[in-house]
């Protein structure tokens, strides 16, 4: 059970997140959760939307390079020791794990949320799930 991560080229400048911020916003994408890796020149941000549809045809026509990654979003429990328990069972299943990033909400105080790019979901779905860990699905985290 994946969900749908948009990956966005940003320039490494004063305003381009508020760029890509205002064209998201000017469509009615509300975003969920990000993360940004950057260079000197140039950033990745990694966005978790409401509508990834519709975010990456804003995107697109707005002139911005987007693509869309399966990801795995998993809650953990958000107290000393959630996540290693998570991450164990990825080690545990000789699982590498590329990325990953959290993020909390309001909704649910007693959990926060990881997002996962691993090489293979399935097994990692299913390490996962075997140990009673559930992955959420695409429309528990856009909904959120």
């Amino acid at each position: 059970m994946t969900v749908k991560q948009i990956s966005i080229f940003v320039t490494n400048m004063t305003g381009g997140l508020a760029e890509v911020a205002g064209v998201l916003g000017n469509s009615g994408v509300d975003i969920r959760a990000l993360s940004i890796a950057d260079t000197k020149d140039f950033g990745i941000l990694r966005i978790i939307v409401d509508d990834p549809d519709k975010a990456l045809e804003a995107l697109s026509s707005s002139g911005y390079v987007a693509k869309v990654t399966d990801v795995l979003a998993v809650p953990i429990n958000d107290a000393p020791g959630g996540l290693a328990a998570v991450l164990s069972v990825l080690a545990d299943a000789n699982i590498f794990i590329e990325y990953l990033y959290a993020f909390a909400t309001r909704t649910n105080a007693q959990d926060a949320y990881v997002v996962l790019r691993v090489p293979e979901n399935e097994a990692a779905e299913k390490a996962l799930t075997e140990k009673g860990i559930k992955l959420l699905a695409p429309e528990e985290i856009y909904n959120i």
